[in-house]
């Protein structure tokens, strides 16, 4: 057997060794060091299905937390493997995630321009008045580059490109903003909502 299967077994062997102590004792830091030595795989495949360097970041955090449940419930004989498949299905899901938001956010936006638009009250004047305070409330609770971002692009129409060129970041970036301010936006009215029902 060469030298770099042996290694790979002998890296396959030590991992199951300290998953099952994991396993048994439930100390972080065991899971941790195995993770650590796999932290840049996780980082390489996330870049991959998510392409964007900060999400890609975000998900090796994610990851490590979902590890912390699922190498409890499961029997894990190759930690590698496993690991990769975890990994892959956390990007899958948060592409599905993202997609779901920006189609639900679409809409909302749309809706939110009909009725401002429209010379038909739908609501009372003060409903309005409220849920534009509320709205313009969150978009100040944003970070700068995701208030920035949001705006030019939902406000002023701005492409990605546009935006990057504007603002000096890179396209991934200016998507990123947007995503996450997006997602922050809808988080605040939605707390708002429920602290005034």
């Amino acid at each position: 057997m060469p030298s770099t299967l042996k290694q790979l077994e002998f890296d396959r062997q030590l991992d199951l060794l300290q998953i099952r102590e994991f396993r048994k004792t439930g100390n972080l830091e065991i899971l941790g060091n195995i993770y650590a030595k796999y932290m840049h795989l996780v980082f390489g495949v996330s870049m991959k299905y998510l392409k964007n360097k900060e999400a890609a970041k975000d998900a090796v955090t994610q990851v490590f937390e979902k590890l912390t449940i699922e190498a409890v419930r499961h029997e894990i004989v190759h930690f590698r493997n496993w690991l990769y498949v975890v990994t892959k299905d956390h990007c899958l899901t948060e592409l599905r995630k993202q997609n779901l938001e920006d189609e639900q956010f679409a809409n909302w936006a749309e809706e939110e321009k009909k009725i401002m638009e429209s010379g038909l009250e739908v609501h009372p004047i003060d409903e309005q008045d409220r849920l534009g305070e509320a709205l313009h409330d969150c978009i100040n609770k944003l970070s700068l580059q995701q208030r920035d971002c949001v705006d030019l692009f939902y406000l002023k129409k701005k492409s990605y490109r546009e935006i990057a060129l504007l603002m000096k970041y890179d396209e991934k970036s200016v998507k990123s903003y947007i995503q996450n301010g997006k997602r922050n936006l809808k988080i605040c009215l939605e707390l708002k909502d429920e602290r005034e029902k």
